[in-house]
């Protein structure tokens, strides 16, 4: 039997079994957009407060640098009602992290520990936050939610990256798995923590698939907001804006290049959730495989024909040293917040349902049968759905290990819906053998897994190539897993191929 690995993040802050309903509150100034996603979603913990000490005063120090950190009290960030500017000589988490303007909780987990970290990035962060009625987000001690970082390197190269969180983490999620690295390349960089953060996230909004409907409009609104501070710091505009996220992230740039492709040159989609009507949705390949895990796990007669039913609801024979740890950190969690999301009125007054609850027990989640469930919730989830029609060109590359957002459920079923919808020649898709959902599971299985970090650079760079002079990054393809590669080759490349 597989043995569940030791070094992972400690498990998520569950919603209490005989937690009572609360009223959601309402999106104050919703915007009229439609968003979601599932993804990792272990439960950040607040930052600290930004030191008073790391912000400039104003006056004529601001410019005894030439260009450090210029303009930097000039800067207003429309449409946030509060902010704070900092001139930092460091942006990346070589330094951030020591000053406090970053939160390291909040990327805990998502990359692998020996990723180097770029340096030699001095600029201005902007940490605020829109207007908002929901508090689920305490970093820096504003409880306080829709909080954005805008970060303005004194090198700039013309680009900004707009990025919303993986998962239901905070604005830093990023920060180290490519925030780092666009920085180090010249970017501009905002992130948004979505309007909404932590297990409890469905609390928020005044109806089912509110609080995840809110999250592509905090993307919007960050990215007309950063162009505009962008411009305002360069005294030119921004000649090229990319969308950039993994997982829940990664449905986020999906939703934008098919809603707003006006505000975007392109994007990049680190195995992105997929959401829609109709199956597949993650509320259909989990409940399955909650239902089915247990009798795999004992062994015995059962063993069988409970595996096919796990690799059936779309998780591969050979990712089975993966279930585990899966198991007992993301699936059942995952299937219930979401669900309680779209689907409260499956488990009555209680909130998110029942942990681990056996099936056949009383609005058990292994037992949620989507395709049963009132209309209702069909168009909570349509308030969120992907429709494959994409805008700009589009780079996504998912792990065929991943062991949350089953490949074959999730982005093989979007690049069919981007070729049905006739968008398929601005789009590519790579499926990476050997990569999984979360890449810190390199570091504890680095002779079965591959890490997708370097995947990313490589389809960054793929599409700035196809932006700059109209090279075509190659075919969508499967890229093998490098045979004789050790950790650190792994770690450093990962050709597209062509």
């Amino acid at each position: 039997m597989p043995v569940v690995p030791q070094n992972v993040p400690p498990a998520p802050t569950a919603v209490p079994v005989t937690a009572v309903r609360p009223e959601r509150r309402p999106f104050v100034g919703r915007l009229r957009a439609a968003s979601v996603a599932v993804a990792a979603v272990m439960v950040a913990v607040s930052a600290p407060a930004i030191p008073a000490s790391a912000v400039s005063a104003s006056g004529p120090d601001d410019d005894r640098r030439p260009g450090h950190c210029a303009r930097m009290n000039a800067i207003d960030v429309p449409g946030a009602e509060h902010q704070r500017a900092a001139c930092l000589d460091e942006l990346t988490t070589a330094g951030t992290v020591a000053s406090g303007h970053t939160d390291e909780a909040d990327w805990s987990g998502l990359t692998p520990k020996d990723l180097a970290t770029p340096s030699g990035v001095p600029g201005i962060q902007i940490d605020g936050y829109f207007p908002d009625s929901s508090t689920t987000n305490t970093t820096h001690g504003w409880n306080h939610d829709s909080q954005f970082v805008i970060r303005l390197p004194d090198r700039w190269n013309g680009g900004l990256v707009v990025a919303g969180s993986p998962g239901v983490r905070e604005q830093y999620a990023n920060d180290r798995a490519f925030g780092d690295w666009v920085l180090a390349r010249g970017y501009a960089f905002a992130a948004t923590d979505k309007g909404n953060t932590g297990a409890a996230f469905h609390r928020d909004g005044s109806a089912p698939g509110d609080a995840l409907a809110e999250w592509n409009g905090r993307v919007t609104q960050l990215t007309r907001a950063a162009r505009k501070v962008t411009a305002q710091r360069y005294q030119r505009p921004v000649a090229r804006t990319l969308a950039m996220g993994m997982s829940n992230g990664g449905y986020l740039v999906r939703w934008q290049l098919e809603k707003h492709p006006e505000l975007y040159d392109g994007g990049v989609d680190w195995e992105g959730t997929l959401w829609r009507t109709e199956d597949p949705n993650p509320l259909t390949f989990l409940p399955p495989t909650l239902r089915a895990y247990p009798l795999w796990a004992a062994g015995g007669p059962g063993a069988g024909a409970a595996h096919r039913e796990i690799v059936d609801a779309g998780f591969p024979a050979g990712s089975e040293f993966l279930w585990p740890y899966h198991h007992q950190y993301y699936w059942d969690l995952t299937q219930r917040i979401y669900r309680e999301e779209v689907d409260p009125g499956y488990d009555g007054a209680t909130e998110a349902g029942t942990p681990f609850c056996a099936p056949g027990t009383p609005a058990c989640d292994a037992d949620y049968d989507y395709d049963a469930r009132p209309k209702t919730v069909r168009e909570a989830v349509g308030k969120i759905e992907l429709t494959g029609r994409i805008g700009k060109p589009l780079i996504s590359f998912h792990g065929t290990l991943d062991v949350l957002l089953p490949i074959s459920k999730t982005s093989d079923a979007y690049a069919k819906m981007v070729r049905r919808e006739g968008r398929g020649a601005l789009h590519r898709y790579y499926r990476v053998e050997g990569g999984t959902h979360v890449d810190s599971l390199f570091d504890t299985f680095p002779d079965r897994l591959r890490p997708l970090v370097p995947c990313h650079r490589s389809a960054v760079t793929a599409l700035e190539r196809w932006l700059d002079d109209g090279r075509r990054p190659p075919s969508s393809r499967t890229l093998p897993m490098p045979e004789g590669a050790d950790p650190a080759a792994l770690l450093s490349r990962c050709p597209l191929g062509g």
